[in-house]
């Protein structure tokens, strides 16, 4: 069983991405390294991102962590339970 945050960006997040990202990309890193956090990426229209957790305690975790979040350039995010049948 894996967890996929999912989130919707802002409508106005644009300008602050770059901006927050040398933050939110350390977070992501520190969650790899620990091997909670399998993968992560935006979707290719810009519209939102996803990453994929070991548990839904690391996904909400990170998700009410992460700067994108704490400043307003996500929306919403929520958490799905997913189970993978191909890696």
């Amino acid at each position: 069983m894996k967890y996929v945050v999912f989130y919707e960006m802002a409508a106005e997040a644009g300008p602050r991405l770059a901006e927050l990202l040398p933050e939110h990309r350390a977070r992501w890193e520190r969650c790899r390294e620990q091997g909670t956090l399998l993968a992560i990426g935006p979707f290719s229209d810009r519209s939102g991102a996803m990453g994929v957790f070991t548990t839904r305690e690391a996904a909400e975790g990170y998700a009410r962590g992460d700067p994108f979040v704490l400043q307003g350039a996500v929306a919403s995010w929520s958490v799905r339970e997913w189970n993978e049948v191909l890696l």
